[in-house]
């Protein structure tokens, strides 16, 4: 491996080199460790590492797939390894030393393609906040800029990606946390549709299948290959969706046609988008229409603020059932938990069963408005995020609503909060940032961040493109159309240097 630059590989690239018996799985993991004791020191990526566990993997298990030998970190939420510490985030579980007992499905899916896990990437506590600086594991850093946050939920994995550990990194999205720290970090970020890859065996579909796995990468090509390893129905699941027409890996390259695209750069909640954000935008909107596509300014007939209301409340209510199921699994109190997840969770208990029932009734409403639009377009094209990324702890809960918080726990009012409208209050708070991406949650549609911008102050700015249900081979045909006429694959944050 004389002169072998790691961190110029992508993971097809790496596991060719692998094939080709250029490199061994070994030197590649001693590599990927080295650099992960060199850098996450100053990111807080990696909350959890199994280096022997990994070792033992390249040594003497049978390494196959398309990603055969390629070092892999997998997110600390939803992507149990059995019998390594999974800590969702949560001082309780991390305390209690959780282990589990078996693999989630997706795990053994990444496994089959051939990756080397070494490692857990931090996340915000059960992927609640957009924001990765849960107080179990702290603040992960951007490698851009460590002042800055990567996002969240999946900021660990993207940050340890943008900073060249590992090629691609395991991520989830419930309502833009692939696409969100992609966008941050300067990575591509693809989010399935509902039911395309498992989440079982200890789940059948988180938020009403609106929460999906996937990966954060650096390269179109190694998403797509990856989907193509992962995606499908799971034994005993409750989605058996159609398969794709092809695999993904084949629609690189693949000429999209001439499509008519609808984009918007107006928050749905009516807050300000900041002028980077709408550059990425109108810039990628023009490449576009260089490209041959028709581009018109829409945006669907869907109420913005309505829609954050109900996102939030089912949020909400999954909190309230996180924190009893923690609670006794790990047999702790109140004190297990960050003040904020306490409150959603108590606001959560305070949602009545019948008022649930029509929270997720409107979503059919939202589903109906999206699949018009996509009658009339074929893509929809949006910034990623409102804003850019957070400084670290700039989004932490104001003093005077925590101090608030604390004497309506005690005195159990969690009610009061939901009839005073505190759930809209939060929302605007919250999603201001990042206002765009939980249509695509609800509606259950594919979408994907592309890393086609960068603010003058040198953090990148992701453009997020949607398509309708099942339409995750039209979007890698335009990634791949996007990747080739504006490539990013050169653009390396300031922590390569240092």
């Amino acid at each position: 491996m004389k002169n072998f630059d790691y961190t110029s590989f992508d993971a097809t690239g790496l596991a060719d080199l692998v094939a080709r018996r250029e490199v061994t799985p070994g030197e590649l993991l001693d590599a990927a460790i080295e650099r992960a004791d060199a850098i996450n020191p100053r990111l807080n990526a990696i909350i959890s590492r199994f280096d022997a566990r990994a070792r033992r993997r390249v040594e003497h298990e049978p390494l196959n797939g398309p990603f055969a030998g390629v070092p892999f970190l997998l997110k600390d939420f939803l992507q149990d390894y059995a019998g390594e510490r999974s800590t969702y985030g949560n001082k309780g579980l991390k305390r209690a030393d959780y282990r589990p007992d078996r693999n989630a499905t997706l795990v053994d899916r990444f496994l089959a393609a051939g990756v080397v896990p070494f490692g857990h990437t931090n996340s915000p506590e059960f992927g609640f906040k957009g924001v990765t600086e849960p107080e179990a594991h702290g603040p992960t850093r951007n490698p851009w800029n460590l002042d800055y946050l990567p996002y969240g939920s999946s900021g660990g994995s993207a940050s340890a990606v943008a900073a060249g550990i590992v090629p691609m990194a395991g991520a989830s999205d419930g309502g833009g946390s692939i696409r969100l720290p992609a966008s941050a970090c300067g990575l591509f970020g693809f989010k399935p549709g509902r039911g395309r890859t498992p989440s079982g065996p200890d789940y059948a579909e988180m938020m009403h299948g609106g929460a999906v796995s996937h990966v954060v990468s650096r390269s179109v090509r190694d998403s797509a290959r990856m989907l193509d390893a992962i995606q499908g129905p799971e034994l005993g699941g409750p989605f058996a969706i159609a398969p794709p027409e092809r695999p993904y890996a084949q629609e690189l390259g693949r000429d999209p046609g001439s499509l008519k695209i609808g984009f918007c750069t107006r928050s749905p909640i009516g807050t300000p988008v900041d002028p980077e954000c709408v550059r990425a935008v109108t810039d990628t909107a023009r490449l576009l229409e260089s490209l041959g596509h028709t581009i018109e300014e829409a945006e669907p007939a869907i109420d913005g603020d309505a829609l954050a209301d109900d996102f939030l409340s089912v949020y909400f209510a999954m909190a309230g059932a996180a924190v009893a199921a923690v609670k006794q699994q790990a047999g702790c109190g109140n004190e297990g938990f960050e003040l904020d997840t306490l409150g959603i969770a108590g606001i959560g208990r305070a949602i009545s069963a019948p008022d649930y029932i029509a929270i997720h009734d409107r979503w059919n409403t939202y589903n109906r408005a999206l699949a018009d639009f996509h009658g009339r377009y074929d893509l929809y094209l949006t910034p990623t995020n409102a804003l850019p990324p957070p400084r670290v702890g700039e989004q932490d809960t104001p003093a005077g609503d925590r101090a608030a918080l604390r004497v309506i726990l005690a005195l159990r009012l969690s009610w009061v909060l939901l009839k005073t409208g505190y759930v809209h209050k939060m929302a605007r708070r919250l999603l201001q940032w990042t206002p765009f991406t939980q249509l695509a949650n609800l509606t259950g549609t594919p979408s994907m961040s592309l890393p086609l911008h960068w603010a003058a102050t040198g953090l990148p700015i992701g453009v997020q493109i949607g398509a309708g249900v099942g339409g995750e081979g039209l979007l890698f045909r335009v990634a791949s159309q996007l990747e080739q006429a504006k490539p990013w694959a050169d653009q390396r944050p300031p922590i390569f240097a240092a």
